[in-house]
């Protein structure tokens, strides 16, 4: 590199520097020192490693970049800004303002450019699993000799923080048994975390733990050497058959006098004095704000236009893969632009009351393999729990590194990551993906589940042995108040079908949401199948609830969920031997039905009819809404035992008597 361009270089790294220190000075918050140690290989990503093209933010081939370090999304925000995103000077201006673009981490949906929201360390880092795996199916299914549709690679700048926290332990263990040789992480390795030096808490050879993972590990001794890191990520794009990480040691706020390597500059802006510090520091006017040199302004912007031809040339051949592969070319379009094949839920099975008694664990999975050939980029799989959970697609191979073409994924026991890499997966255009656990076991994918929400995208998670009813594995697997909880997130579907043909068409409505994830809750235990000829179609499910079984002039309404309407429907039966009259509603969705409008749900749930009794084997936590100050709840008030089903049903209360005698107490 000539000396001309060694000074504009640094010109360039230090204009990052102290555009990062101003933004976080005028918002008075945020985290100015990883920009400003980071800066140099965050240049090298985006003026050299990277392919993509800042006016196409959206090219299907483009390299995904991740910042798993949000809280230094300053970084990331100036480098859209500089390279010609649609991001201008105001927004950075804007910075963790009231609906800016800049939020104090980075948020996909606001702004071109950023691939997926970050902020709860180590998510961005098992987000790009999932985004290395979806590009590997989609090469293995669409790439043809000649057609290499399908060859980006996966970045991300992780920290300390990220390798701290244990989702990227799991996701560091899965990319390495995956062999995800399009992974490349630069790790800001600078020794600082909020309390201080890192050694107080985190003492670890990080390249040996990583070499156990199965990774190609490099390491970069001087952060502002971009020379080295440039030449790292070479040869980590060489390296085709291991993920990469490459440990750059670098400073925290390089470049400020007082606070450079010090947990100062972590979470706090450095202050007016020490800005303008900054600026004599790199021969910027102290008195001056938000300076960008014109020469810096149009390096940048020139390496972000570099993408353009290489993305000319990618339509062009797959203008051409549409002649010689017209089938395939059609199959991708249609699926990427999120709609779903014609008559597919034509395949969508119908169950019988005299097929007998079907868990629906055990009816999602009929569902599953009936659709399977219809949705090819269907894909999912579960924590080491397929047999018990049923989600395993009979027909298809595995997603391993022999054939990444594989649809059955086996996560292992790290619930944790699945949820995480997911959300990676489903940010792949075309690709469907489902991932299950026991209902329990949703705890340990909250994040997860959250920021899919946050996202409005659609994972599929699905969760069995949803209730006291699977038994006696006891306590610690029985859940309670999961229900609620996973109910309590905004933009999220919580499906508890009560039958299998509730079940069928939770699939379909899971299949066709479009903004945000969907929550499938399914039985241990055998359930009956309520005849779909006696009774309201199960295809009502869409609408949240409905009127499953009417009555003339009903005088008291039974509202249940899942495994519960069964055992409504037969209290109903017992009770019109009695002389009373009660109305049934399935339940399943409390977010659809509230989606429904003011007459809808004044038919179903009648202002007059005053007298209700919800059911359902869980916390009674929100259902006061739906029975009103004269109804009651039938749920659960505490934990649960370690007994067979039918001992605990009786000890809880959860039988035809019960809630019989619930009803009439009601009413009396």
């Amino acid at each position: 590199m000539e000396q001309k361009e060694q000074n504009l270089v640094q010109t360039a790294i230090n204009t990052v520097r102290v555009l990062a220190a101003d933004a976080v000075q005028k918002a008075n918050s945020g985290h100015p020192g990883m920009p400003m140690g980071a800066a140099p290989m965050a240049h090298v990503l985006w003026s050299e490693a990277m392919n993509y093209n800042a006016q196409s933010p959206d090219w299907l081939n483009r390299d995904r970049f991740i910042l798993s370090a949000g809280h230094g999304c300053m970084l990331q925000y100036i480098y859209l800004f500089l390279t010609g995103y649609d991001i201008t000077m105001e927004d950075l201006k804007s910075f963790r303002q009231l609906h800016s673009k800049t939020p104090g981490h980075p948020e996909y949906g606001l702004l071109k450019g950023i691939e997926v929201t970050t902020g709860p360390l180590g998510q961005g880092f098992a987000n790009g699993v999932g985004f290395a795996i979806g590009q590997k199916f989609l090469a293995a299914r669409y790439n043809k000799p000649g057609f290499e549709l399908f060859n980006y690679n996966v970045y991300a700048i992780c920290s300390d923080g990220d390798l701290n926290e244990g989702v990227s332990a799991e996701a560091a263990s899965m990319a390495g048994h995956m062999k995800l040789g399009n992974i490349i992480y630069l790790y800001d390795d600078n020794h600082i975390s909020i309390e201080g030096d890192t050694a107080i808490a985190f003492t670890e050879d990080v390249a040996k733990r990583f070499e156990a993972y199965g990774w190609h590990v490099q390491i970069v001794k001087d952060g502002n050497d971009v020379n080295a890191i440039a030449d790292a990520i070479k040869k980590a794009k060489a390296e085709t058959s291991k993920p990469s990480i490459i440990n750059v040691r670098t400073h925290i706020a390089f470049g400020s006098p007082n606070k450079v390597d010090t947990a100062g500059a972590h979470g706090s802006p450095l202050g007016e004095a020490e800005v303008k510090l900054v600026k004599k520091n790199f021969g910027f006017d102290p008195d001056q704000h938000f300076v960008v040199p014109d020469e810096v302004l149009q390096f940048y912007r020139q390496r972000g236009k570099r993408g353009a031809e290489k993305e000319k040339a990618w339509n062009e051949l797959f203008n051409e893969y549409r002649k010689a592969h017209p089938e395939l070319a059609k199959e991708f379009e249609l699926l990427s632009s999120g709609k779903l094949p014609d008559g597919w839920t034509d395949k969508l099975p119908v169950f019988k009351p005299e097929d007998g008694k079907l868990a629906t664990r055990q009816a999602s999975g009929k569902v599953l393999n009936a659709i399977a050939d219809t949705l090819p980029t269907l894909m999912g799989g579960a924590a080491d729990l397929a047999p018990s959970t049923e989600t395993l697609l009979k027909k298809y191979p595995s997603f391993t590194p022999e054939n990444y073409g594989g649809r059955n994924f086996h996560f292992g026991i790290r619930e944790h990551g699945m949820g995480s890499v997911l959300n990676g997966m489903v940010l792949t255009p075309a690709i469907i993906p489902y991932g299950a656990t026991f209902l329990i076991f949703s705890e340990y994918m909250r994040p997860p589940i959250r920021l899919a929400a946050i996202m409005k995208i659609r994972p599929i998670f699905v969760y069995t042995h949803d209730s006291i009813g699977l038994g006696e594995d006891g306590t610690t697997h029985q859940p309670i108040e999961q229900l609620i909880s996973l109910r309590s997130i905004p933009n999220t579907v919580v499906l508890r079908p009560a039958d299998a043909n509730e079940t069928a068409h939770a699939w379909r409505v899971a299949l066709e949401h479009k903004s945000g994830p969907v929550v499938i809750v399914l039985t241990r235990q055998g359930l009956p199948v309520i005849d779909q000829t006696k009774y309201t179609a199960a295809k009502e499910l869409e609408k949240g609830a409905y009127i499953l079984s009417d009555a003339e002039r009903p005088s008291i309404i039974l509202i249940a969920t899942g495994s519960e309407v069964a055992l409504v429907l037969d209290a109903q039966a017992k009770l019109k031997e009695e002389g009373i009259s009660a109305r049934v509603v399935s339940m399943p969705s409390w977010e659809l039905f509230e989606k429904q409008d003011a007459s809808y749900k004044e038919k179903v749930f009648p202002a007059a009819i005053r007298k209700r009794l919800a059911v359902e084997m869980g916390s009674t936590l929100g259902w006061h809404k739906y029975v009103t100050d004269e109804g009651d709840i039938l749920g659960m008030t505490t934990f649960g035992e370690s007994a067979p089903a039918g001992d605990l049903m009786k000890f809880f209360g959860f039988t035809v008597d019960n809630v019989v005698k619930k009803a009439k107490a009601l009413l009396s």
